[in-house]
């Protein structure tokens, strides 16, 4: 199982888990639904407490990793297969331009 903490800004927004089965679920964190529940990560994943759950990394995610020649530097540093999403996204994207972020988490975490 991998996870990831999804910052928005600088606030904690929500995590992202890959089970061991292959899928993904996201959800945001109840802190994040208090206090900015009009501030959600992309119009298809409105901030609410119950996770989305699919078998395919979702598309917002998706959008974060980098394509063409930026994916074929990240493959080959990182000897990442560039069928592997997840460890792409946490590779990558933990410094995106824009206003998210992707951490990847230990199971110290946990």
């Amino acid at each position: 199982m991998r996870k990831a903490e999804i910052y928005y800004r600088n606030d904690l927004a929500g995590h992202l888990t890959e089970t061991d089965d292959g899928d993904y679920v996201f959800t945001y964190t109840t802190d994040y639904v208090k206090h900015h529940p009009g501030q959600f990560l992309t119009f298809s994943m409105p901030v609410h407490t119950a996770p989305y759950k699919d078998k395919r990394l979702f598309p917002f995610f998706e959008g974060l990793i980098p394509e063409g020649w930026l994916l074929e530097i990240a493959t080959k540093n990182w000897k990442l297969n560039p069928n592997d999403r997840m460890g792409l996204l946490l590779a990558c994207c933990q410094n995106c331009i824009g206003a998210v972020s992707v951490i990847p988490m230990d199971f110290e975490h946990e």
